[in-house]
């Protein structure tokens, strides 16, 4: 045998006339009697050396054939290299990984649901057990619990987060405390699943969310396994970066929803009724079938005094969706206000007239007020409108008129004048309010003609003496049916009816009495 210096250093036994099989490791003494038996014939390249272990640094080893038959082996030192290449196949690894744990959290604004994403992901990639901690609601923590090849189970544990070194801190949005400071013995029985055992080490990181904590992730190996490293906390904290702020979104998603629910009851309009003695219903279908709310509203505002007339209120603010509602809830709280002068139509359109010219808004709405009462058999209605189409009225004969008012938009002059009439409905006559969203509507055989007056005139003379109800549906019906799938613009109706009934005395001759079928 023959060696180098380096080779020397490197294999000490290693002396000439030494067995290599004495000298060098068992796998380079077996590739080298492989080579002998091959007739000094190497194998067919594979593209992969021959690599092992001296001293606990990896080597790779190349042979070469001499002229005279003697092999000659070449080491070189490799282990950096390999550390190299095993940190860059980690980080791919890792990598692949954040990038399908974000695509998960990201595909659902739904709380719960991103919490058990995160518990399950961080079992299944980062620990042997892992919890997804909320911050508390009341004196409870939500908690998701998930095993390694578990499904994750929510509960919500009555315990105080700071009894619980580095939750606190975590639920608060502050570092992470190192999992060395952590006693294993010191976790309460609420964090370890049931069947896991002993706990070996412990990872507490918050979830940072957008502006406040989106909660904590506890992650959890078993005693006996390998503690977590100084690298596999960092790893652990930028999982925690995507999975808090998936969270944080579905927070804030679920509190927008909830408030937008709550402003979207206050902007729908009412479910109308039989209000003393006369009959109301109404009918809204918005722009967008995706909306619930737009630029058109109603609203019917019984009287407080008993035989007084309710009023009535059918709107269209110019635009649509959200910004022409919002108008439209500012519109509908301005006329609630000024109820006590309900008597007086010209007074409130004027002073609504007044309010809008001194908001921010740069939008007008026309609207058409009404003041219906019952009087005997008849519902006397006191109409005004404020450059809105003109009501019809639908005589029980199948006749339709046009009520003779007229007047100004709202919100675009300094004036706003308007002219009032009254007329009388006859048990089984209505009067129709609706606004130009149904007229407007373009439809029809080629798509391009539009419902017109003469056309919903037609439809509601076919409407005589039918209840208030039955009328609104076969207008927007109808409205619908020659829109097709196309576009139109939001469209309201209301029907103020007198129903056909009979007023009874009460037998004393003094208390007002009843209307009954």
């Amino acid at each position: 045998m023959q060696r180098n210096d380096a080779a020397q250093a490197l294999l000490p036994a290693a002396r000439p006339g030494t067995p290599l099989a004495d000298a060098t490791p068992d796998w380079l003494a077996t590739a080298h009697r492989a080579l002998h038996r091959r007739g000094g014939r190497p194998e067919p390249a594979d593209g992969v050396p021959l690599t092992g272990v001296i001293d606990g640094r990896r080597y790779e080893a190349h042979p070469s054939v001499r002229e005279d038959g003697q092999v000659a082996w070449w080491l070189v030192d490799d282990t950096d290299h390999q550390l190299a290449r095993e940190a860059l196949r980690t980080e791919r690894r890792r990598t692949a990984f954040l990038t399908k744990a974000s695509s998960t959290l990201l595909s659902s604004l739904h709380l719960g649901r991103c919490m058990d994403v995160t518990a399950q992901l961080a079992a299944e990639n980062l620990a042997d057990a892992a919890l997804a901690i909320a911050p508390a609601r009341g004196r409870r923590l939500p908690v998701v619990t998930c095993l390694r090849g578990g499904t994750p189970t929510t509960a919500h544990e009555a315990v105080e987060a700071d009894d619980v070194p580095g939750l606190g801190e975590a639920l608060r949005g502050f570092p992470p405390v190192p999992s060395r400071w952590i006693d294993p013995a010191q976790a309460p029985a609420w964090m370890i699943p049931e069947g896991f055992g002993p706990i070996g080490s412990i990872v507490i990181t918050p979830l940072p969310g957008h502006g406040v904590p989106a909660g904590a992730l506890v992650l959890l190996r078993k005693a006996g396994s390998e503690a977590f490293t100084d690298e596999e906390e960092v790893f652990a904290r930028l999982f925690a970066a995507r999975s808090g702020a998936a969270m944080s979104a579905a927070r804030l998603y679920a509190e927008q929803t909830a408030i937008t629910e709550v402003l979207m009851r206050e902007l729908l309009p009412p479910t109308l009724r039989q209000i003393s003695g006369v009959d109301f219903a109404g009918s809204y279908r918005p722009s967008a079938d995706h909306e619930r709310i737009g630029g058109d509203f109603y609203d019917v505002h019984p009287s407080a005094v008993e035989g007084e007339p309710s009023l009535v209120m059918l709107g269209d603010v110019c635009g649509k969706g959200l910004e022409a509602a919002v108008l439209t809830g500012k519109i509908r709280n301005t006329l609630h206000a000024l109820l006590p002068m309900a008597n007086d139509h010209q007074r409130m359109l004027s002073l609504l007239n007044t309010a809008l010219l001194n908001s921010h808004h740069t939008r007008f709405a026309t609207l058409v007020l009404a003041s219906a009462v019952r009087r005997g058999n008849e519902v006397r209605v006191r109409l005004t409108s404020a450059g809105h189409p003109r009501p019809l009225i639908v005589r029980a004969d199948g006749t339709v008129d046009e009520a003779d008012t007229r007047g100004t938009l709202v919100g675009a002059m300094p004036d706003a004048p308007a002219r009032t009439t009254t007329v009388s409905l006859a048990p089984g006559e209505s009067c129709i309010l609706y606004t130009d969203g149904i007229t407007e509507a373009k439809g029809g055989p080629m798509g391009d003609a539009l419902f017109g007056e003469d056309r919903l005139k037609r439809a509601l003379a076919g409407c005589a003496g039918m209840p208030s109800e039955g009328i609104v549906e076969h207008v927007q019906m109808l409205a619908s049916q020659w829109l097709g799938d196309r576009r139109h613009d939001d469209m309201a109706v209301v029907a103020i009816s007198a129903p056909r009934t009979r007023h009874l005395s009460a037998v004393d001759g003094h208390t007002r009495g009843r209307y009954t079928a």
